[in-house]
C-alpha cells in the first residue's frame, strides 16, 4: 500500500469508478459526498451505478476504502479529486452548479498544501477561473466509456493535465497516482487540457456520423457495410480502433456536450461550426432508424400491433439512458401496445404509458408483430432465432447493431433488418 492518501468528491459514475480503481492501484481512497443516502448505501456496496467488475473491486479493497457525507474527512488527503458526473439538458447544455458548489465545499475543508484536480468535464476557460491564491489546481481529462469505465480507469492510455505552468513539475503526491499507472503524462496549459477533450470527441464523432452515413447508403444499394469496415481498418491513417459500426446516432450525454461546446463557442468568437451542425443533424436523423423501419414494416400495415423492445438502456453494460435511442423509440410509440425487457433498466423509465415489462426476452417477444432489439446487450446474442420466430406473432425483427445472427433469423422465416445491410 502506498502512503499518499487520494480522496474523490462526488460519487456519482466518474467519482465512484475513479475512487474504486485507485483503491485496487493500492491507494488509500477517501470517497466524499454529500449525501448520506449515497453514502450509506455505498458503505454496505449498494452501488448506484453498474459497471463490469465494479462491485468485485469494491469488496475486494474494502480495506482500503472509506465512504463518507462528512468534508472534514478530506482533509487527510494529499490529491483531492473533484469529480462529480456534471448534468447536461436535452440540448447538450452542462449544469455547471453542482460541480461549483462541491468545489467550493472540498476547497473550504482541505488543508492549503493539497492537491487539488478537477476530474469532472468542464468548458475551456473554467478551471482557470477557480485558481485560488494559495491554492493547487488542475484539471485532468477523463476519457471513461458507460459499460468499459473500470478498464479505462485501470488501464489508461495517458493522461492529459491542465496546469498554470506547463514547465513546471506535478507536486510529488499528483505525480506518484499518475505514474502508478504506468502510461504517458501530458501536461498542458488548462485551456487546451479542456479543449484536448472535446478534440477527442470530435474525432469520435466523425467517425462515428462517417459510418452512420455510408452504413445507410449501404443500405440502400445492397452494399455490407461490415464487408467495407476491414478494409478500413488496416488502413493506418484510419485504424483498427476506430469507430466504425453503426449505430443509431449519438447518445450518453457526453459527446452530446461537446457538439453543444463547439458550436456555442464558435457563435461567441464568430468561427465556424457548420460541420459539427451537421453532425448533429446526421445523428438525429440516423437515432430514428428504428421509427422509420417500424412505420414502414409494421405500423402501416397493422391494426393496434403489440412491439416486443429488447433493451433501455444507450448501450450495453450500463444503467444510462441518457439520449438512449429505446426511450426515444418508446417515446414516440405511445399510442401503442409495447412489451420491454432489459437486464439492467426498469421498465418503469419508459416514457410510455402503454409499456410493461417482461420477466424475459422472450416473454417480451411472446404474441408481439414486431421484435426490435435496441441495445447490444451480451445475452441477447444468445437468443436463437428459430425460438423468436415461434414465440412471435408477427416475422419482423429490427436489430440495428446486428446482435442477432441474421442469416440465421432469415433461415427461421424473420424479415430481418440491421444497419448498414440491404434488407
Amino acid at each position: 500500500m502506498t502512503e499518499e492518501v487520494i480522496g474523490f468528491a462526488g460519487m456519482t459514475h466518474l467519482g465512484l469508478v475513479s475512487g474504486v480503481t485507485a483503491s485496487e492501484k493500492g491507494f488509500r481512497v477517501v470517497c466524499f459526498d454529500p449525501d448520506a443516502g449515497r453514502i450509506e448505501a455505498l458503505a454496505q456496496h449498494k452501488l448506484p451505478v453498474s459497471e463490469p467488475q465494479l462491485d468485485n473491486l469494491v469488496a475486494k479493497n474494502a480495506d482500503r476504502l472509506r465512504f463518507t457525507s462528512r468534508a472534514a474527512d478530506l482533509a487527510e488527503c494529499d490529491v483531492v479529486y473533484v469529480a462529480p458526473d456534471v448534468p447536461t439538458d436535452d440540448r447538450g447544455k452542462s449544469d455547471l452548479a453542482p460541480i461549483n458548489s462541491l468545489l467550493e465545499t472540498v476547497l473550504g475543508a482541505t488543508p492549503s498544501d493539497a492537491v487539488h484536480v478537477i476530474l469532472s468535464q468542464v468548458p475551456p476557460g473554467f478551471t482557470r477561473g477557480k485558481q485560488r491564491a494559495g491554492r493547487t489546481l488542475y484539471y485532468q481529462v477523463e476519457t471513461l466509456i458507460f459499460g468499459r469505465a473500470v478498464e479505462r480507469a485501470l488501464q489508461p492510455e495517458r493522461y492529459i493535465v491542465g496546469c498554470v505552468d506547463p514547465e513546471a513539475p506535478l507536486p510529488r503526491a499528483y505525480r506518484t497516482f499518475l505514474e502508478a499507472h504506468g502510461c504517458p503524462i501530458l501536461p498542458m496549459r488548462y485551456e487546451s487540457a479542456e479543449l484536448a477533450k472535446i478534440s477527442i470527441n470530435m474525432c469520435l464523432v466523425a467517425s462515428v456520423s462517417t459510418a452512420n452515413t455510408l452504413a445507410e447508403l449501404c443500405e440502400r444499394i445492397g452494399a455490407d457495410w461490415s464487408e467495407i469496415v476491414p478494409a478500413l481498418k488496416l488502413d493506418r491513417r484510419i485504424g483498427q480502433y476506430s469507430y466504425l459500426a453503426p449505430g443509431l446516432g449519438i447518445a450518453g450525454g457526453n459527446l452530446e456536450r461537446d457538439l453543444a461546446n463547439v458550436c456555442n463557442f464558435a457563435d461567441l468568437h464568430g468561427t465556424d461550426a457548420g460541420m459539427v451542425r451537421a453532425w448533429i443533424a446526421n445523428s438525429r436523423h440516423r437515432r430514428d432508424w428504428a421509427l422509420r423501419t417500424l412505420h414502414r414494416e409494421v405500423l402501416s400495415k397493422v391494426d393496434d400491433p403489440l412491439i416486443a423492445v429488447l433493451g433501455l438502456a444507450y448501450k450495453q453494460d450500463t444503467h444510462s439512458t441518457k439520449n438512449s435511442p429505446s426511450i426515444a423509440l418508446l417515446d414516440s410509440l405511445k399510442a401503442f401496445r409495447v412489451r420491454v425487457f432489459d437486464p439492467v433498466v426498469a421498465a418503469s423509465a419508459a416514457p410510455n404509458p402503454r409499456c410493461h415489462a417482461a420477466a424475459s426476452e422472450l416473454e417480451a417477444c411472446e404474441g408481439a408483430d414486431v421484435l426490435a432489439v435496441m441495445t447490444p446487450w451480451p445475452q441477447f446474442r444468445a437468443l436463437a432465432p428459430a425460438q423468436i420466430a415461434s414465440c412471435l406473432k408477427g416475422s419482423t425483427v429490427l436489430d440495428p447493431y446486428s446482435v442477432l445472427d441474421g442469416k440465421a433469423c432469415r433461415a427461421a422465416g424473420l424479415a430481418y433488418h440491421t444497419l448498414g445491410v440491404g434488407a
